[in-house]
């Protein structure tokens, strides 16, 4: 039954999303275990799956980093900051990383399936779309939490 509702949620986006992707958002979301998750659209199995973590310890350049720069991917980043009032804070951000050199197909099938993708993400406070690194600067995120 679970394999028929899948497909047939399939049809609308195109994209199924392994059910690893969700624990692997709550472990960043409750158990603050991953500074960042990176997933990427598997086409042979027609679904989201995570293809890197980034342990807690991890900076936002090592995030940077592990972007590739000619590919797309989603990516969910847990950004830590410290407000006027010197409490700590956290925000879960979603970020759509559509390079401009990317190829058209990838660019098109990350787009159609970004809002079902995101939806199962239940949690996630701001939401950025990049094309290039400049749009995805630490000051960006800083500016957005605050």
């Amino acid at each position: 039954m679970a394999t028929l509702l899948r497909s047939s949620s399939n049809a609308s986006s195109g994209m199924g999303v392994a059910d690893h992707c969700k624990d692997i958002f709550l472990e960043l979301q409750r158990k603050k275990v991953h500074r960042y998750v990176i997933f990427k659209i598997d086409e042979k199995l027609k679904e989201v799956i995570v293809e890197k973590t980034g342990g807690a310890a991890e900076s936002f350049d090592d995030f940077m980093t592990a972007l590739p720069e000619n590919d797309c991917r989603y990516a969910i980043y847990d950004f830590d900051f410290v407000t006027e009032e010197n409490c700590q804070k956290s925000k879960i951000f979603f970020i759509a990383w559509s390079p401009s050199v990317s190829r058209i197909r990838a660019k098109m099938l990350y787009a159609t399936s970004k809002e079902r993708f995101r939806r199962e993400l239940d949690g996630v406070h701001y939401e950025i779309q990049a094309t290039d690194p400049t749009e995805l600067d630490i000051e960006v995120l800083r500016d957005r939490a605050h």
